[in-house]
């Protein structure tokens, strides 16, 4: 009884020591697996264009196998974590689609690589949109006779009975005998003077002023006047080779 009961704990002993060791054993792999993993990353980074040359920004970069994205900055540039054997996708609003795939032997941990897409462009027909169905409702629409809205029709006949009281008050037309700048000046003339005397120079001292300084100018005198001198014709010299 003695000799069944210790084998029974010996038993249960190493049965503890078994798992304990399956245990180390896995812990161990799954350790050696993460750094091992960790070691294998690569930092791939570059310049996206397109085919005119120009710097790509706000493009999507998705790594395939890691399940993480990132965008390009303003002037092109990218930079993204993958794996060796990984794919990388390059998605931008006007291009194709392009992948590229990182080596599976490749042990670097560093890559660059520059990225040029290719326009997506889709020609599309012209197409002409018009608020009719046919060309005889436009030619309806057209010819119809549509009334005037009455507050646009009193303006314009304001409008009207102003100019039609300014023209008989004043007596000048606009007309193509009369001069356009003569007229308005008459007009302005006629509404600062409105329910005042009309404007008289002979009463006006600063008038006078300047007249008599006019005249002491030489203002009312016959101006000077000179007969045109005959024009002098130069004789050509002959040089000494002729």
């Amino acid at each position: 009884m003695f000799i069944l009961q210790a084998l029974m704990l010996n038993i249960s002993f190493l049965k503890k020591l078994l798992y304990s060791i399956v245990l180390i054993l896995l812990t161990t792999y799954a350790l050696h697996g993460q750094v091992s993993e960790a070691d294998r990353y690569i930092q791939v980074s570059g310049i996206i264009s397109d085919e005119a040359n120009r710097l790509v920004s706000g493009a999507a970069i998705i790594s395939r196998k890691l399940k993480r994205g990132t965008v390009s900055e303003y002037s092109g540039i990218y930079s993204i974590t993958s794996i060796p054997g990984d794919t990388i996708f390059f998605r931008a609003l006007g291009y194709k689609r392009y992948h590229t795939i990182v080596p599976a032997n490749y042990g670097g941990r560093y890559a660059n690589v520059d990225i040029r897409l290719e326009f997506d462009t889709v020609n599309i027909e012209g197409v002409n949109i018009f608020p009719w169905k046919t060309y005889s409702e436009f030619i309806r629409d057209i010819t119809q006779e549509k009334p005037v809205d009455p507050i646009v029709q009193n303006m314009n006949d304001n409008l009207a009975s102003i100019y039609v009281a300014l023209q008989n008050e004043i007596g000048l037309q606009v007309t193509p005998e009369a001069g356009y700048k003569y007229v308005m000046e008459q007009n302005f003339s006629a509404l600062t003077t409105k329910n005042q005397y009309p404007v008289n120079n002979l009463l006006n001292p600063w008038a006078w002023s300047k007249f008599i300084k006019g005249v002491k100018n030489g203002l009312l005198k016959n101006q000077k006047f000179k007969k045109p001198e005959e024009a002098k014709v130069r004789k050509k010299v002959k040089s000494k080779s002729d």
